[in-house]
């Protein structure tokens, strides 16, 4: 079974994105991360959508790849111009070792089950540079319970799920997991910060965290 698959649904919100959509808007959390960055670092924006952060990194200065599944997010960001894209999945990034100072990757390697989500740590971890750093979010299993009360949910493997909500991303795997698990699935790297807080609406549980490769 294939469980990388919301790219679909995203591709086809970034192909009728409206010009005042929230995800246009770079996230605060980045712009503080990239204020500590060196000038002129290499970065992959990870799963960029529309290029909210790889747009907002390029006009600061920085070197930045924009990779996503769904094209016409790239597309949007090449009418732009100023940042590479690649299209190509999360779990299989086409860059030899070592390719990068940093990595971010905002609100995406929680799409799959464990195996995928492993997978793409690991590749993570392969491209960065040892000492470089890893800013992303993943799903907290405090927000499991209100995803369950919105919509009929099963869980197809170990912290994967999937829930009834026609016209959303939730048909399609999420991972949820606690602090001692997201540690875990880390291996190879240190820990810098990491935060539980909900996004824009109650009950929106997110893991936010800072990783340094070993």
């Amino acid at each position: 079974m294939k469980t990388d698959t919301a790219d679909q649904h995203w591709n086809d919100q970034w192909a009728g994105i409206d010009a005042g959509s929230k995800w246009l808007t770079p996230e605060e959390d980045v712009k503080l991360w990239a204020a500590g960055l060196p000038p002129g670092a290499r970065i992959l924006d990870l799963g960029a959508g529309v290029g909210r952060h790889a747009l907002w990194l390029a006009a600061q200065g920085f070197d930045v790849v924009a990779l996503d599944a769904a094209p016409e997010g790239l597309a949007e960001i090449d009418k732009a111009g100023g940042v590479t894209t690649v299209e190509a999945r999360m779990h299989a990034l086409p860059f030899e070792d070592h390719s990068f100072d940093h990595v971010l990757s905002w609100n995406v390697i929680y799409h799959g089950d464990e195996d995928i989500l492993l997978r793409t740590i690991g590749d993570i971890r392969r491209v960065l540079k040892p000492g470089g750093s890893y800013l992303g979010t993943m799903l907290s299993k405090r927000r499991l319970p209100s995803e369950i009360a919105k919509y009929p949910g099963r869980e197809i493997s170990r912290n994967a799920w999937v829930f009834d909500a026609p016209g959303t991303d939730k048909i399609h795997p999420h991972y949820f997991c606690s602090a001692a698990e997201l540690l875990a699935l880390f291996s190879g790297f240190e820990c810098r910060w990491l935060e539980d807080r909900e996004h824009e609406k109650p009950g929106s549980w997110h893991w936010h965290l800072v990783m340094e490769r070993l």
